[in-house]
C-alpha cells in the first residue's frame, strides 16, 4: 500500500476537522452534496477516509 501524503496545511486541517464534526453529528454523507448525498456513513474509519481525502482536495486547492 502507497503511503498517502500529510494533510499539513491550515486549511486541509480545517476541512479534516469539519468533516469529523459532521460524522460525530451524523450527517456525513457518501457521494456528492446535493438531493442525491448518499446514504449517511456509520463508520468512523469511511469518516476518517473521507475527511483525509477532502483534507488533501483542500490543500491541493489553496497551494500547499
Amino acid at each position: 500500500m502507497p503511503m498517502m501524503k500529510k494533510v499539513t496545511s491550515k486549511a486541509g486541517k480545517a476541512k479534516v476537522a469539519k468533516v469529523m464534526k459532521e460524522w460525530g453529528k451524523g450527517e456525513l454523507h457518501t457521494g456528492k452534496r446535493g438531493p442525491g448525498k448518499g446514504p449517511t456513513v456509520k463508520s468512523q474509519k469511511q469518516a476518517v477516509a473521507i475527511a483525509l481525502s477532502e483534507g488533501r482536495k483542500a490543500q491541493k486547492k489553496r497551494g500547499k
